[in-house]
């Protein structure tokens, strides 16, 4: 009992002290690292790329922080799957899925919040990165194929944001009028969380009784070649959110 107490306090501490982290290279990054990109020489795309890297290996070194400090342990499978990849699809069960797939993807490009581009600690980052702001859904669909005529890898989570526990997965019809309307096969990634933990009802400080365990599984891609037999692009988005909605549900065992 007194054993489960002190690991409970270390993580409960080690969490706090990773929010602090990230809360500090959010100050500093933009502060110190986002300068030094634009001055480097190079066009657009260039200052992009150094700066997907510069956020990928962040994030790689901010979970590495993570497992050392004991507050979690991961497993990702079939990780090569998601080479050459262009949209990447997974599931929302905890507040780090993001940092944990632009930790594994170097060239990563993401949909975020209109509010977070007004947002003086992360506009800088965002923008330099040239992450996709998701505000008008034919602005979003055009700069996804942007973006993949750059060489990203763009990651969606068309749930729309974070999983309650045990529900069934709704997903919403954004990320299919991607692949759609940009002809862009899909490559989904099953995320579980054991505990759960950081979830919408979650506060940070509401650390589980045992050190959360983090499975992502890279799947096989899907080929959205049979979705673009319909006529209507309207249809065949429908058609394919549907069928993603019942394809993540039954990899998380909730189709029953």
């Amino acid at each position: 009992m007194l054993l489960a107490k002190i690991d409970h306090c270390w993580r409960w501490f080690g969490t706090a002290l990773s929010f602090f982290v990230f809360g500090l290279g959010g100050i500093l990054l933009p502060v110190f690292v986002v300068p030094v990109l634009y001055l480097l020489p190079g066009d657009r795309l260039r200052r992009e790329q150094r700066a997907q890297k510069v956020i990928h290996h962040s994030f790689r070194i901010y979970i590495g922080m993570m497992k050392f400090l004991g507050v979690l342990t991961y497993q990702i499978n079939n990780i090569e799957k998601l080479q050459g990849a262009k949209l990447i699809l997974a599931n929302h069960p905890s507040l780090i899925d993001v940092i944990f797939l632009i930790s594994i993807v170097p060239n990563a490009n993401c949909v975020v919040k209109g509010k977070l581009v007004r947002n003086p600690f992360t506009r800088g980052p965002i923008k330099a990165a040239g992450y996709i702001i998701n505000e008008e859904a034919d602005d979003v669909i055009s700069a996804a194929g942007e973006a993949f005529d750059k060489g990203h890898a763009l990651i969606v989570f068309p749930e729309g944001t974070r999983t309650t526990p045990g529900q069934k997965t709704q997903l919403k019809r954004g990320a299919a009028n991607v692949a759609i309307r940009v002809n862009a096969d899909i490559t989904p990634v099953v995320i579980e969380c054991n505990p759960t933990t950081l979830t919408k009802r979650d506060r940070w400080y509401q650390v589980p009784a045992k050190r959360v365990h983090f499975r992502i599984d890279v799947k096989d891609q899907i080929d959205i070649g049979l979705y673009l037999e319909d006529v209507s692009p309207s249809k065949s988005a429908r058609r394919l959110t549907r069928d993603l909605s019942n394809y993540f549900n039954k990899e998380l065992g909730l189709h029953e």
